[in-house]
């Protein structure tokens, strides 16, 4: 079976890092199904100017498509800042054949086959990960695809990767997120490293991104690792 994800943006800042994510996991040859929050939609509108229909997506609306709006100085901007919608051969490590498909689902829509622990995965990324988010999780209060989703992660014993990006942590955060932790999640923070000679957006947004591959068992070349 191809290899498949499952990403979740959710409205957290850093939205920049699941855009990239997608992109360096389909370019890995593996299916993404992608399911954005209406607060997730928000911040994509207000970080990256992406106007992102969440009823009639297209993986375009993320510039996931080299072609889409390749005429636009602004769009090329963003691409150029944040490394998203560039050749595969510069994100990964090996050749992977055929790239993987982004399978789309509305946040909405609990009739989705990631609501199912019978639907196999190899694991699920919630990036950004808001506290409500994260929240509705360690208390098991879903109330949308997201935060089923992740349920469904944890009790079928997969891999569920939180990343938030907030600062200062409450002492109510820092419990969910110890919490989550201990029924096995990943808390893998939005803290880029500096060790590895950074110096542009691209490079902060790829160790972040690289850290989450690494988890997720994709082989990368994102970043110049500790000792290499």
């Amino acid at each position: 079976m191809k290899r498949r994800f499952v990403v979740a943006i959710t409205g957290a800042s850093g939205a920049v890092y699941a855009v990239r994510l997608v992109e360096v996991l389909v370019a890995a040859g593996c299916d993404v199904h992608l399911t954005i929050s209406s607060a997730g939609q928000a911040v994509l509108k207000h970080e990256l100017d992406l106007a992102v229909d969440l009823e009639k997506f297209t993986p375009g609306m993320l510039l996931l498509d080299p072609w889409a709006g390749r005429d636009d100085p602004k769009l090329q901007r963003v691409r150029e800042l944040a490394g998203i919608s560039s050749e595969a051969s510069n994100v990964l490590s090996v050749a992977t054949g055929e790239p993987g498909q982004v399978i789309y689902h509305h946040w909405r829509d609990f009739q989705a086959p990631i609501a199912s622990g019978s639907y196999l995965t190899h694991g699920m990324v919630i990036c950004p990960c808001s506290g409500g988010t994260l929240s509705a999780i360690v208390h098991g209060t879903g109330a949308n695809l997201i935060q089923r989703a992740a349920e469904v992660h944890l009790k079928e014993h997969r891999k569920l990767i939180l990343v938030p990006r907030e600062t200062p942590l409450s002492a109510i955060q820092l419990r969910n997120l110890a919490r989550a932790a201990k029924a096995g999640a990943v808390i893998l923070p939005a803290m880029p490293g500096f060790y590895h000679g950074a110096t542009t957006i691209r490079d902060l947004v790829d160790f972040i991104v690289a850290r989450i591959c690494d988890q997720l068992q994709v082989e990368n070349e994102l970043i110049r690792r500790w000792g290499s």
